[in-house]
Protein backbone atom coordinates (compact mmCIF):
# COMPACT_ATOMS: atom_id res chain seq x y z
CA UNK A 1 0.00 0.00 0.00
CA UNK A 2 1.04 3.30 -1.13
CA UNK A 3 2.63 5.45 2.19
CA UNK A 4 0.51 7.75 4.37
CA UNK A 5 -2.93 6.56 2.04
CA UNK A 6 -4.77 5.83 5.12
CA UNK A 7 -2.48 7.54 7.78
CA UNK A 8 -3.46 10.67 5.93
CA UNK A 9 -6.88 10.71 8.02
CA UNK A 10 -4.85 10.50 11.62
CA UNK A 11 -1.41 11.64 10.95
CA UNK A 12 -1.56 15.02 12.40
CA UNK A 13 -3.05 12.96 15.54
CA UNK A 14 0.21 10.91 16.04
CA UNK A 15 2.59 13.97 14.97
CA UNK A 16 0.99 16.88 17.15
CA UNK A 17 4.54 16.62 19.29
CA UNK A 18 6.38 17.34 16.30
CA UNK A 19 8.02 21.02 16.51
CA UNK A 20 6.94 22.43 13.09
CA UNK A 21 6.68 26.11 14.68
CA UNK A 22 10.80 25.81 15.93
CA UNK A 23 11.54 24.00 12.77
CA UNK A 24 10.14 27.05 10.86
CA UNK A 25 11.52 29.74 13.46
CA UNK A 26 15.19 28.03 12.76
CA UNK A 27 14.34 28.41 8.41
CA UNK A 28 13.71 31.61 9.47
CA UNK A 29 16.57 32.70 11.32
CA UNK A 30 18.63 31.02 8.50
CA UNK A 31 16.92 33.04 5.87
CA UNK A 32 17.71 36.41 8.03
CA UNK A 33 21.93 34.65 8.46
CA UNK A 34 22.11 35.08 4.32
CA UNK A 35 20.34 38.22 4.32
CA UNK A 36 18.07 36.88 1.83
CA UNK A 37 14.41 38.30 1.11
CA UNK A 38 11.47 35.38 0.88
CA UNK A 39 8.67 36.33 -0.81
CA UNK A 40 7.96 32.87 -2.48
CA UNK A 41 8.17 29.34 -0.77
CA UNK A 42 8.26 25.58 -1.93
CA UNK A 43 7.86 22.79 0.15
CA UNK A 44 8.30 19.18 -1.31
CA UNK A 45 6.98 16.40 0.69
CA UNK A 46 4.50 18.98 2.51
CA UNK A 47 2.38 16.51 3.77
CA UNK A 48 -0.20 18.05 5.68
CA UNK A 49 0.79 21.13 5.55
CA UNK A 50 1.66 22.34 8.43
CA UNK A 51 4.53 23.88 7.59
CA UNK A 52 3.32 25.09 4.32
CA UNK A 53 0.80 27.07 6.62
CA UNK A 54 3.12 28.75 8.82
CA UNK A 55 4.45 30.34 5.72
CA UNK A 56 1.50 30.90 4.32
CA UNK A 57 0.14 33.02 7.65
CA UNK A 58 3.67 34.74 7.28
CA UNK A 59 2.11 36.23 4.01
CA UNK A 60 4.40 34.05 1.96
CA UNK A 61 3.45 32.82 -1.63
CA UNK A 62 3.54 28.95 -0.96
CA UNK A 63 3.73 25.83 -3.27
CA UNK A 64 3.26 22.36 -1.52
CA UNK A 65 4.21 19.58 -3.35
CA UNK A 66 3.86 15.72 -2.09
CA UNK A 67 2.85 12.35 -3.99
CA UNK A 68 0.34 11.75 -1.62
CA UNK A 69 -3.46 12.77 -2.71
CA UNK A 70 -4.41 11.92 0.33
CA UNK A 71 -2.52 14.28 2.67
CA UNK A 72 -2.45 17.27 0.25
CA UNK A 73 -6.97 16.65 0.60
CA UNK A 74 -6.20 17.00 4.63
CA UNK A 75 -3.51 19.78 3.76
CA UNK A 76 -6.06 22.28 1.58
CA UNK A 77 -9.04 21.15 4.58
CA UNK A 78 -6.39 22.78 7.10
CA UNK A 79 -5.10 25.67 4.17
CA UNK A 80 -9.26 26.33 3.97
CA UNK A 81 -9.84 26.11 7.68
CA UNK A 82 -7.31 28.68 8.33
CA UNK A 83 -8.41 30.72 6.05
CA UNK A 84 -4.71 30.60 4.06
CA UNK A 85 -3.88 31.05 0.18
CA UNK A 86 -1.64 27.72 -0.55
CA UNK A 87 -0.85 26.13 -4.03
CA UNK A 88 -0.88 22.49 -3.70
CA UNK A 89 0.14 20.12 -6.61
CA UNK A 90 0.84 16.29 -6.58
CA UNK A 91 4.04 15.95 -7.74
CA UNK A 92 6.79 13.43 -6.90
CA UNK A 93 9.88 14.89 -5.66
CA UNK A 94 12.42 13.42 -8.29
CA UNK A 95 10.82 15.55 -11.60
CA UNK A 96 8.92 18.51 -9.52
CA UNK A 97 7.84 21.41 -11.93
CA UNK A 98 7.14 24.63 -10.95
CA UNK A 99 6.05 27.81 -13.49
CA UNK A 100 9.19 30.06 -12.29
CA UNK A 101 11.39 30.07 -9.54
CA UNK A 102 11.34 30.52 -5.56
CA UNK A 103 13.20 32.09 -3.03
CA UNK A 104 13.16 29.79 -0.45
CA UNK A 105 12.74 25.60 -1.18
CA UNK A 106 12.33 23.24 1.93
CA UNK A 107 11.52 19.79 2.82
CA UNK A 108 10.86 19.03 6.44
CA UNK A 109 10.70 15.86 8.44
CA UNK A 110 12.68 12.96 6.66
CA UNK A 111 10.81 13.26 3.45
CA UNK A 112 13.61 13.00 1.02
CA UNK A 113 14.57 9.80 2.85
CA UNK A 114 12.01 8.32 1.44
CA UNK A 115 13.70 8.58 -2.26
CA UNK A 116 15.86 4.88 -2.28
CA UNK A 117 17.29 5.74 -5.19
CA UNK A 118 20.56 8.14 -5.66
CA UNK A 119 19.26 9.18 -9.17
CA UNK A 120 16.32 10.16 -7.59
CA UNK A 121 18.20 12.57 -5.17
CA UNK A 122 20.16 13.92 -7.49
CA UNK A 123 17.47 14.52 -9.76
CA UNK A 124 15.38 16.13 -6.57
CA UNK A 125 18.77 18.22 -6.30
CA UNK A 126 18.98 19.21 -10.25
CA UNK A 127 15.20 20.24 -10.38
CA UNK A 128 15.52 22.77 -6.89
CA UNK A 129 18.67 24.45 -9.30
CA UNK A 130 16.60 24.50 -12.06
CA UNK A 131 13.75 26.32 -9.42
CA UNK A 132 15.77 28.17 -7.12
CA UNK A 133 16.45 32.15 -7.59
CA UNK A 134 19.83 32.88 -7.33
CA UNK A 135 20.08 34.10 -4.09
CA UNK A 136 17.60 31.81 -2.49
CA UNK A 137 18.10 29.04 0.18
CA UNK A 138 17.64 25.33 -0.18
CA UNK A 139 16.79 24.13 3.46
CA UNK A 140 16.09 20.06 3.94
CA UNK A 141 16.58 17.70 6.37
CA UNK A 142 16.84 14.01 6.92
CA UNK A 143 16.90 11.26 9.49
CA UNK A 144 20.64 9.40 9.67
CA UNK A 145 21.91 6.12 9.43
CA UNK A 146 22.63 6.30 13.26
CA UNK A 147 18.70 6.68 13.88
CA UNK A 148 17.80 3.83 11.72
CA UNK A 149 20.12 1.62 13.47
CA UNK A 150 20.80 2.72 17.01
CA UNK A 151 17.66 4.53 17.77
CA UNK A 152 14.73 2.68 15.64
CA UNK A 153 16.54 -0.90 14.94
CA UNK A 154 14.59 -3.80 15.28
CA UNK A 155 11.94 -2.41 17.55
CA UNK A 156 8.10 -2.02 18.21
CA UNK A 157 6.70 1.00 19.25
CA UNK A 158 3.28 1.63 19.15
CA UNK A 159 0.57 4.80 20.28
CA UNK A 160 -2.80 4.95 21.16
CA UNK A 161 -5.89 8.12 20.75
CA UNK A 162 -9.27 8.13 21.23
CA UNK A 163 -9.96 8.06 17.20
CA UNK A 164 -7.02 5.49 16.25
CA UNK A 165 -3.97 3.41 17.12
CA UNK A 166 -0.77 2.25 15.53
CA UNK A 167 1.90 -0.50 16.12
CA UNK A 168 4.99 0.21 14.50
CA UNK A 169 7.34 -2.78 13.32
CA UNK A 170 10.63 -1.91 12.31
CA UNK A 171 13.81 -2.87 10.85
CA UNK A 172 16.96 -1.87 9.31
CA UNK A 173 18.90 -3.35 6.74
CA UNK A 174 22.69 -2.29 7.42
CA UNK A 175 24.01 -3.23 4.02
CA UNK A 176 21.43 -2.00 1.57
CA UNK A 177 20.92 0.89 4.25
CA UNK A 178 17.40 0.73 4.12
CA UNK A 179 14.19 1.36 7.00
CA UNK A 180 11.21 -0.86 6.56
CA UNK A 181 8.66 0.00 9.14
CA UNK A 182 5.34 -1.52 8.90
CA UNK A 183 2.24 0.11 10.62
CA UNK A 184 -1.16 -0.97 11.38
CA UNK A 185 -3.52 1.13 12.18
CA UNK A 186 -6.85 0.81 13.83
CA UNK A 187 -8.89 3.48 13.21
CA UNK A 188 -12.49 4.36 14.66
CA UNK A 189 -14.95 4.51 11.73
CA UNK A 190 -18.49 6.31 12.80
CA UNK A 191 -20.07 3.54 14.73
CA UNK A 192 -17.41 3.19 17.04
CA UNK A 193 -15.44 -0.34 15.40
CA UNK A 194 -12.10 0.54 14.59
CA UNK A 195 -10.42 -0.85 11.22
CA UNK A 196 -7.32 -2.03 10.65
CA UNK A 197 -5.18 -1.02 7.97
CA UNK A 198 -1.55 -1.76 6.81
CA UNK A 199 1.10 0.25 5.36
CA UNK A 200 4.78 -0.76 4.84
CA UNK A 201 7.14 2.71 4.67
CA UNK A 202 10.13 2.50 3.66
CA UNK A 203 13.48 5.19 3.89
CA UNK A 204 17.10 5.26 2.76
CA UNK A 205 20.07 6.37 4.68
CA UNK A 206 22.64 8.61 3.58
CA UNK A 207 26.08 9.51 4.36
CA UNK A 208 26.51 13.74 4.82
CA UNK A 209 29.39 13.14 1.81
CA UNK A 210 27.34 11.35 -0.45
CA UNK A 211 24.40 13.96 -0.11
CA UNK A 212 27.00 17.13 -0.38
CA UNK A 213 28.72 14.91 -3.36
CA UNK A 214 25.02 14.75 -5.09
CA UNK A 215 24.65 18.43 -4.04
CA UNK A 216 27.96 19.74 -5.96
CA UNK A 217 26.48 17.67 -8.76
CA UNK A 218 23.58 19.19 -9.03
CA UNK A 219 25.30 22.51 -8.93
CA UNK A 220 24.06 23.61 -4.95
CA UNK A 221 26.44 24.52 -2.57
CA UNK A 222 26.03 23.35 1.19
CA UNK A 223 26.67 26.20 3.42
CA UNK A 224 25.96 23.81 6.45
CA UNK A 225 25.07 20.82 8.06
CA UNK A 226 23.37 21.01 11.32
CA UNK A 227 22.28 18.71 14.42
CA UNK A 228 18.25 18.79 13.47
CA UNK A 229 17.15 21.94 13.65
CA UNK A 230 19.82 23.64 15.88
CA UNK A 231 22.88 25.85 15.69
CA UNK A 232 24.96 22.91 16.74
CA UNK A 233 26.88 21.09 13.82
CA UNK A 234 26.10 17.53 12.70
CA UNK A 235 28.20 14.50 14.74
CA UNK A 236 28.18 10.94 14.87
CA UNK A 237 25.39 10.48 17.02
CA UNK A 238 22.87 12.96 15.66
CA UNK A 239 19.43 11.55 14.39
CA UNK A 240 18.32 14.17 11.76
CA UNK A 241 20.97 16.69 10.39
CA UNK A 242 19.30 19.68 8.50
CA UNK A 243 21.23 21.01 5.48
CA UNK A 244 21.65 24.70 4.30
CA UNK A 245 22.15 24.92 0.36
CA UNK A 246 22.44 27.37 -1.75
CA UNK A 247 23.58 27.78 -6.15
CA UNK A 248 27.07 27.76 -6.22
Amino acid sequence: MEAYSEFANVYDLFMEDTPYEAWYTFIKECVSTQGIQVESVCELGCGTGQMTMLFAKDKKEVIGIDYSPEMLMVAQDHAYDEGVSILYSMQNMADFELEGEVDLICSCCDSINYLLEEEDVLSTFKQVHKYLADKGLFIFDMNTAYKYKEVLGSQIFADQTDEAAYIWENFYDEEEEINEYEVSFFIKDENGKYERTIENHYQRAYSIEVIKAMLDEAGLECLHVYDNYSNQSAHKQSERVTYIVKKK
